[in-house]
Formats: C-alpha cells, structure tokens, sequence
C-alpha cells in the first residue's frame, strides 16, 4: 500500500548561492565564537602555558570498557553535554550528528548509511537502536528518550558478531545514566516557535545504599505545527503534534558482583499530517514550490498514534574473571493511522481514506560470557534468539476507478510470525610489536511466516476475500569479521577491516496476485572492506575511513502493474556498491573551545537493476548524499556563559520517481544551529535558533497513481528554556 506517512523529498530553491551565504554564515558565527575564547584566554589564565587536553573518550564498543582510538572501527560518541547543548531530543536528532548517517520520514524513520536504505515490507532499518540491552531495528518506533542518558556509541559498518541483534549498517547503542548513592537529576522546561512546550524531568538514587537504586525519567512534547491547512471547516493547524516518553529502571545489588536491572520504557505520539507536501498525480521533483508547504489542503482529518511499550530485565555476573550477561526483552509497538486517500481535495476522493493498524511484538534472549581485559587475550561469545508476531490490518486505501466511474477500497488483513536463533564471538588478540588481531563470526537461521487475506470491495460494501497467501520461509547466514589493528605509537592507531552484513528478506503483505514464492524477496548482502587511521593529542582527536561495500541483492521499493491492478512491492535488485570516505576532527585549542566537524564523501550505485520495464544500470542508489559535511563551534566561559554554533551540510540525492520510472535528484542544502546559554546555581538558561538561515530542503519523495509528495524541512525555529540541576 502506498502511504502512510511521508516519502522522499528534494530541495525547494536551495541553490548554490544559498548554500555558500549559509557557509559563509557559519564560518564567521565560528569565526566570532574563536574569536570569544582567544580573547578571553589572553589575560592571566591563558598566559600560564599549561597544556589544554581533550577528555579522554572511552567506549564499550568491544563490550568492555577501551579507549575509543584502540578499537578497530568507525565511532562516534556523542556525550551528555553535547546532547544537552545541540538539544539532540530524539533518534532523529542523533542520525544528524553521525557522519554520513541521514534519514527521511517514510513510514517511520527511514535510515540512509553507506548508500544502505530501509526496506519496506520488512520495515527494517540497515542500522540497530540499542537502549537497556533493548534492540530495535524497525523504522516504526525508531525513537527513545534522552532525557537520562550518559552518551550515544555509534559503531559504523556491519555489526553481527558482538550484539545478539544483526545489524547491517551499524549500532546505535544508546547508553543511560547508572546512578551513585547520591541522588542526582535535572527538570526543566523550553518554549518555542508554533506554540512548541516542553517539559522533562530525570533523576537517579539509592533506595538502600550499595543495594538497591531507582531511576526514573519523563518527558512531554507538544506543538501546533507549522503548516496550514486552508480546507474550510478542519483544523487549520495541520501538522500539530504531541508526545510522551517515561522510563525508568531498578536496579539490585544483592553482593558486589551480581547486578540486576529491570527496565521499562513508554512512549505515546500523536501526529496529524508530517511535514509534507503533495502535488498532483505524476508531477516531478523538480516542479516542486518550496513557498507552497506551509499551505496544504485536504478534506479528511489524518492522524496517526504510535505507542511503544518495552521492558528489559539485564543480569551481569562477574566470577574468576569472567562476565556472565543475560538481556531478557519485550517490545511491543501498536501504529493506529488514517489519512487523506490523494492528500489533496480532488472531488472523486472525496472522504477517501488510506488505513492502517497494526501491532508488532517481540520477545528476546540474549546470554553472553566474556573475559580479558584491554590489552590482553580477550574474547566474548554468546548466543541469541526472538520471537516475533506482526498483525496488521485494516491496513489499505480507498480509490476512484475512472473506468468504472466509482471508488474501490484495498484492505490487507496478515499476520506474520517469526523465530531468530543466533551464536556469535569474537576474539581480540594481540600480537606483539603494536598489532591486534580480531577474529569474529556470526551463525543466524532466521524464520518467518506469513498469512495474508486481501479484500477488494467498493467503498460501503461488505468485504470481499480478493487474494489469500501463506508463506512460508527460512534463511540461514554465516556473517565472518576480521581485523588488524597497528599501534604505530602512542597516539596514533591503523587498521584495516573486513566483515559481511545483512538484512532480513520477507514477503509482500500488501499482494494480490501470484505465489508466495512470487511475493517473497532475498536478504540483503553485503561485503565490507574499511581502512582506518585514528589520532589521539593532548588537544587533538581525528579518526579517517575509507570503506568499499559490495551488495548483494539489495532491497527496492516500485509498484508493479498500473491502474486498479497496481501492486506496491519490495524487490531485489541483483548487485550494488558503495565506496567512500569519512573525517572526524576533534580540536581543543584553547580551554574554553571546542571545534568539531566531519566530512564524508559517498559514491553509491545500483549495478544491475532490471526493474522490469526500465533498467536502472548505474543510477546511484537513491537517499544518499553525495556528501555531508558537519561543523561545530562550542564556547564555554569560566564565568558560565557558554555559546555554540552547528552547520550541517548535505549533497544532492537522488530518489526514486515510481510513476515517472526515473531517478530525480534534490538540491544540496545547509542546516545552521545555534545557542547561548548561561549555567548558574544549578541552573542553565538558554536560548536557541534551530536552521537559523531559514533553508528551504527537501527530505523526501515519492510519487504514485494519487499523488506526488515531498518531505519538507522544518523553518527557523525560535526558543528558550531553563535546566535544573541537582
């Protein structure tokens, strides 16, 4: 079925000249903020010559605690300051400040990574959200709370021989507060453009100290959107929403070695319309109005609830230098949505509806025994298994038939169940003379079966059984990782990289015609190739990566067919590729400011893609930015006062153009960010500017026989807000 939420989008008269004013803009905002600190460092402090030094960083990428320049992989951390100060609220926000990570609403959160996109009918994403030992993958859901949060690990490349959960693209572990025998926490509260409120509270304590603790976190978020919907009698504020998220964690000592942690997490949002723009059947990207998006016009209220409900219950023991895991989780993710059938008033759609509903839940068990410690022989092995159950339906839309001069309705009622069984290790093993090897594997038989009913009525009309199918499918994977890492001294750190990826294949739940066999599609493959260089000075981090990819059967979205008949399908088109580069740069050059940025460059291309009646040999693969490059700035002065600057900078992308048959590419773009703020007393006062320069982009695109539409970008966004500490 075509559309629930958004799709794909181009840029709306982001030109050259936007893009270079926007640059400009950042540059002397980074200029004026240097300017601050070397001014402030001339007088007495900064005469002194002490070294200025970077906080060291260290991950638990490995799953021990090493330095972040030893472990032989692409990662990002992005720490609670950093969180706090760029207001990173969600996982969208988290996707910004990863290089060359990118998404696009489109029936969730859609993830791009190395030219790896999200697969339809699958849902899945090429990279895996980790928060309490709770994986998530689907793009239904992909949020969390940061309210409570230390930092954010992101281990770039295929991640399948360290987490019980396959992950193609990378992991994005996020890592909440562990709380002291002191109580500790923060409230605050922000106000901003179109009517936005928000208010949050954390805190973390002993119940009984050096036994037992709780933390508890909340949030609430809401706004009136800023698109207008002009259609006589409905709301005018189109794409208001709102939301909530609690978690909250026990967690029990009972003696120095045995942890016990039970979580729990919630959250609610409601949305109406997204930030989206729809025009007329077969129009292209490039007929597209920027200045049209804040005016949209539809005759049916759209709505759409997701409510995530996951619980986590993690014991880790530690014997005779040993560390014995087990992450036991439910998830269960429920999606209640209606919408606009031709997003738009076309009299023959009139009150025409798209549907859907749908529950999605799953158990899983994860054991884990590891040993060593950094430096040393150290190894981690473990073995992994879930269940999985997805029931949807109503799930479908209602159209006019010109032909037959009357509206029909599709509704795809399935349930799919589904097992993972899993083991995996890997071992770290020095050699001598500064070198470490690291071997890895990964053994999967993945499961799923499906039972679809497909009804094909005229609207009003008792249901009629059009189509049934029962698949029913197994795969089995083995997914190697090797690595060598070189020491070539004391700050500095190569290493070369090679493992497999994957992603689960599935079955059409939306069909109408043929096989199961028919409607079934191939896991996604992909062989990984990285080189690395990491640095590490007193004021200087850089890390650099080159990366090839090699993909096998790689997913694509299309419809088949036309008019009543058409279908909308994932598909496997034969071969891929991806290559590129990634620079992150980490400058202290004086106590009180910190420069950052990345660049990544990517060239991604389909290599054989017979879509049937078009081929697309050499078309690059669509959602990714030929280039993203991010800057920041960030000023704290001794007396509290503290400022920042963030720019984020994205190429042009293709997307694909299902009606058209056709690839249309969206102009590059520049996000600019920034706050000031002043911390006293506990307190931290701020205000904020989110794309400052007011930028017209395009998120997203996608075209079918009802509508073009385009994901937009928010506007400038103003707001302030106030923190408490204690």
């Amino acid at each position: 079925m075509e559309n629930t939420i958004i799709p794909p989008c181009r840029g709306r008269g982001s030109g050259l000249a936007v893009v270079a004013r926007s640059l400009l803009l950042v540059a002397l905002m980074l200029a004026v903020t240097a300017g601050l600190a070397f001014a402030d460092e001339s007088g007495d402090e900064g005469q002194s010559g002490k070294t200025v030094k970077l906080e060291a960083v260290k991950v638990t990428a490995n799953k021990m605690e090493e330095s972040l320049k030893d472990v032989p992989q692409s990662i990002t951390v992005i720490n609670e300051m950093d969180i706090e100060e760029k207001g990173i609220e969600n996982m969208s926000d988290v996707i910004d400040n990863i290089p060359g990570m990118s998404y696009s609403a489109d029936h969730g959160l859609a993830i791009n990574f190395r030219g790896l996109n999200s697969s339809m009918f699958t849902m899945n994403n090429p990279v895996t959200m980790y928060v309490d030992g709770i994986a998530h993958s689907g793009k239904t859901g992909f949020d969390t709370s940061m309210v409570n949060v230390e930092r954010v690990e992101v281990l770039r490349g295929a991640q399948s021989t360290l987490y019980g959960k396959n992950a193609m693209g990378a992991v994005i572990n996020v890592v909440t507060k562990d709380p002291t025998n002191e109580w500790q926490g923060k409230v605050g509260t922000e106000y901003g453009s179109w009517d936005y409120i928000k208010g949050y509270a954390a805190m973390n304590g002993p119940i009984v100290e050096d036994r037992l603790f709780l933390g508890l976190s909340a949030q609430y978020d809401q706004d009136q959107g800023w698109i207008k919907n002009d259609y006589p009698g409905m709301n005018e504020d189109a794409n208001r929403e709102h939301e909530r998220k609690i978690n909250g964690y026990v967690l029990f000592k009972p003696i120095e070695d045995l942890r016990m942690r039970l979580a729990a997490y919630h959250s609610k949002e409601v949305s109406h319309w997204a930030d989206e723009y729809a025009m007329v059947p077969g129009s292209d990207l490039s007929s597209f109005n920027a200045d049209d998006a804040k005016h949209v016009s539809y005759d049916v209220p759209t709505k759409s609830t997701i409510e995530d409900n996951s619980q986590s219950l993690r014991v880790e023991y530690d014997f005779s230098g040993y560390k014995f895991d087990s992450i036991t989780t439910h998830k269960k993710i429920e999606v209640d949505a209606v919408y606009d059938s031709d997003f738009g008033v076309d009299p023959n759609y009139a009150g025409l509806t798209m549907f859907d509903e749908n529950e999605d839940e799953t158990w899983a068990q994860e054991l884990r025994l590891s040993a060593g410690r950094a430096d040393e022989f150290r190894w981690t092995c473990g073995v992994y298994g879930d269940l999985g159950n997805r029931k949807q339906g109503p799930y479908g839309q209602q159209f006019y038939d010109p032909g037959m001069g009357m509206a029909f309705e599709q509704d795809a009622h399935s349930e799919q169940d589904s097992y993972t069984m899993a083991a995996f290790g890997q071992i770290m093993a020095p050699l001598g003379a500064g070198f470490e090897l690291t071997l890895g594997a990964r053994l999967q038989r993945l499961h799923k079966e499906l039972d679809l009913d497909m009804y094909y009525q005229a609207v009003g009309a008792a249901p009629n059984l059009f189509y049934s199918m029962h698949g029913d499918k197994t795969w089995n994977a083995f997914l190697p990782k090797a690595a060598l890492s070189y020491a070539i001294n004391d700050e500095w750190t190569t290493y070369v990289s090679y493992s497999h990826g994957y992603m689960p294949g599935g079955f059409n739940y939306f069909a109408m015609q043929g096989s199961a066999d028919a409607n079934s599609f191939k896991p996604e493959k992909s062989k990984n190739y990285e080189l690395g260089l990491k640095g590490d000075y007193d004021s200087l981090r850089i890390a650099a990566a080159l990366f090839y990819m090699d993909i096998d059967d790689i997913h694509v979205y299309k419809t088949i067919g036309s008019g009543a008949g058409a279908m909308y399908v994932t598909d496997n088109a034969k071969k891929a590729h991806s290559y590129g580069a990634e620079l992150e740069v980490t400058y202290l050059p004086v106590d009180t400011l910190e420069l950052s940025g990345s660049v990544c460059v990517t060239k991604a291309k389909y290599d054989e893609y017979d879509a049937g009646t078009t081929n697309f040999d050499g078309e690059d693969i669509e959602q990714t930015p030929s280039h993203v490059i991010r800057l920041s700035a960030a000023y704290h002065h001794p007396c509290g006062f503290y400022a920042r600057a963030d720019a984020r900078h994205y190429g042009s992308r293709s997307f694909y153009d299902d009606v058209n048959k056709s690839f249309d590419e969206a102009d590059a773009y520049t996000i600019v960010d920034s706050r000031i703020g002043y911390r006293f007393d506990s307190f931290d006062v701020y205000g904020y500017v989110k794309n400052l320069t007011d930028e017209e982009y395009v998120t997203a695109f996608r075209s079918n026989g009802m509508a073009s539409i385009v994901g937009v970008g928010a506007p400038r966004t103003i707001g302030a807000g106030v923190m408490y500490y204690f």
